[in-house]
């Protein structure tokens, strides 16, 4: 829920710069796909390509990212990684961006990044990795990403009915006014400045 609203208010701001600007979100949950099966379908010789070949329900997003202006990714922190579903989706987007002749990192095209982060960690003390070695891949493939983390977020709306006795509700609750608002504004600014980069 909170990485959603995040994301949410980033499109908010990337919007209101200019109605020239389109938005698209992707819920990696809602679709069915695999991660890289190193099929090397886009290392064929007179065939590479920089998109992943495999073809599930990410081929078509994995297309439209090759061919946008700017690309955000957001993900809750579980274990002090990004998700799963976050997990493979890189490997099938940077994959094909790896060249085994050279090892550098080629996209189809630069663009500007955004890396979102949610957790339940404060800034004191969580042991996110974020988004880790993809990071680099990202950073040498289409440029150095931006970096985006709210900390010490709700996990649960009613912490009465789950076995959470590790935190203080009432601690959580109190961040959450004093810092909610303020990582949603930046979620917004962020959109916009991603948003004024790509149409200057």
């Amino acid at each position: 829920m909170n990485t959603a609203q995040m994301l949410q208010r980033f499109a908010e701001g990337a919007k209101s710069v200019s109605d020239q600007v389109d938005v698209k979100t992707v819920r990696l949950y809602d679709m069915d796909y695999k991660g890289c099966m190193s099929c090397m379908a886009c290392k064929i010789k007179g065939r590479a390509s920089n998109v992943c070949k495999f073809k599930d329900a990410l081929t078509p997003v994995l297309e439209e990212i090759a061919q946008a202006d700017g690309l955000v990714m957001g993900s809750p922190i579980y274990f002090g990684d990004v998700t799963g579903q976050m997990r493979t989706f890189l490997e099938r987007l940077a994959f094909p961006w790896l060249s085994y002749n050279d090892y550098s990192m080629t996209a189809p095209k630069r663009m500007p990044v955004l890396l979102m982060e949610t957790m339940n960690g404060t800034p004191e003390r969580n042991n996110s990795q974020g988004y880790g070695s993809m990071e680099y891949c990202i950073a040498a493939a289409l440029g150095q990403p931006d970096r985006l983390i709210a900390f010490n977020t709700y996990q649960v709306k009613d912490y009465s009915r789950f076995e959470l006795a590790g935190f203080s509700e009432e601690a959580k609750r109190q961040y959450r006014v004093e810092h909610w608002e303020e990582d949603l504004q930046k979620a917004l600014d962020a959109g916009r400045r991603m948003a004024e980069q790509i149409l200057s």
